[in-house]
């Protein structure tokens, strides 16, 4: 067993608490929790019946009740806590996203390669059958050369109340952004997972446009890639009802994720080869349209909890390399940057620059009164 220790009683740190108590992590006993709230300790321990629980994180990390830690607290902390459970020797399951700057993360994947312990990061939906079944027929050549990517991603709709919950919700002191740190993190992870990460992009992020918030609510975003291949990313959390179309077009034809639904237009020939051989110029290259099939799986976070136990140990796979959480938020940190300066950016992008320009809007951001609600995510994501 794996004793686990979770940092964090809020939204996320709760649902995967009552995972734990409800027994769908067989190799993994819930040791210790902690939170800064007195009313998620109160919460902790009228429902977590024999589990101690601490004020702080770094309480927990010093107690000698954990083998590991799952950290679902703010942004900011989560470079900080993870290094402080390395030099503990304790194996670390993060929350997305990795942190809310590269400059950080970099330093924590440093603490994680130096402790040698097991880490993780919390990506849910690569669990996702569908998902999974992209990343394959792009790696194996399935698609074909990729030469378009689209991810209209708007089903984050959030109300003000959320945005009130929490002094540090939509703040950059707090926080660090909205919707590209906040619930997009997925998407951009898998979106570098699948496609790899773009050369160049260009966002326009529109702050508060519809919450009262000072973070971006609203992205649009265009992508280019090393092969030549675009693309456009468009996130909200103001849109309802919203949609999420996941669209890949390769010279062999054309993918399209939707509804939990994976389809496949298949090209009978790869279509550059059509395009210069093709005598008729009307001429479309024959389509064969394949319902693709997957192996129906979709654990999301339990999954990521029980490949993080059985890679402690039995050394099984991880879902994500916590190291790997970088990759997404290289995306994001370039995307917000371009969004500020109001011009391209070249990834690699000038990681001090997006330190200096984030620390502008973190001394400007609002102080927020607190608001200290918490609320279930079961069949939020």
């Amino acid at each position: 067993m794996v004793r686990l220790g979770i940092i964090g009683i809020g939204n996320m740190g709760t649902g995967h608490a009552q995972n734990i108590m409800a027994g769908k992590t067989p190799e993994i006993t819930l040791a210790a929790v902690a939170d800064r709230r007195q009313s998620r300790r109160d919460w902790a321990g009228e429902n977590l019946p024999g589990v101690p629980v601490f004020n702080e994180g770094a309480e927990l990390i010093m107690s000698g009740l954990c083998d590991a830690v799952l950290i679902a607290v703010p942004h900011y902390q989560h470079p900080v806590l993870a290094k402080e459970a390395f030099a503990k020797g304790l194996h670390v399951l993060c929350e997305k996203p990795a942190g809310v700057y590269t400059n950080a993360v970099k330093e924590m994947n440093a603490a994680a390669d130096k402790a040698g312990r097991t880490f993780g990061m919390m990506f849910n939906q690569r669990t996702n059958c569908v998902y999974r079944r992209m990343h394959e027929m792009v790696e194996s050549g399935e698609l074909g050369d990729l030469k378009r990517v689209n991810w209209i991603i708007t089903d984050w709709y959030r109300t003000q109340i959320y945005y009130d919950s929490g002094d540090w919700r939509a703040t950059w002191a707090g926080e660090g952004g909205g919707v590209l740190l906040n619930q997009c993190p997925h998407q951009l992870d898998l979106l570098q997972w699948i496609c790899g990460l773009p050369k160049r992009v260009q966002a326009f992020c529109h702050e508060g446009k519809w919450h009262d918030i000072e973070v971006e609510d609203d992205v649009t975003a265009y992508l280019e890639f090393e092969n030549g291949a675009t693309g456009v990313f468009v996130t909200t959390t103001g849109d309802a009802p919203g949609t999420n179309r996941f669209e890949l077009t390769g010279t062999r034809g054309k993918l399209v994720c939707e509804d939990d639904v994976l389809t496949f237009w298949r090209l009978k020939e790869d279509e550059r080869e059509f395009c210069r051989s093709s005598k008729e110029g009307f001429a479309k290259p024959e389509t064969e349209k394949i319902i693709v099939e997957t192996d129906g799986e979709n654990p999301q976070h339990v999954g990521v909890l029980n490949a993080f136990a059985a890679n402690i140990l039995r050394g099984e796979p991880l879902v994500a390399d916590g190291r790997e959480g970088i990759r997404g938020l290289t995306l994001s940190n370039a995307l917000h940057l371009s969004g500020w300066l109001h011009k391209p950016v070249e990834i690699p992008f000038d990681e001090d620059l997006f330190e200096q320009e984030l620390g502008k809007r973190r001394k400007n951001s609002r102080r927020k009164e607190g608001g200290d609600i918490t609320f279930s995510t079961e069949g939020t994501y």
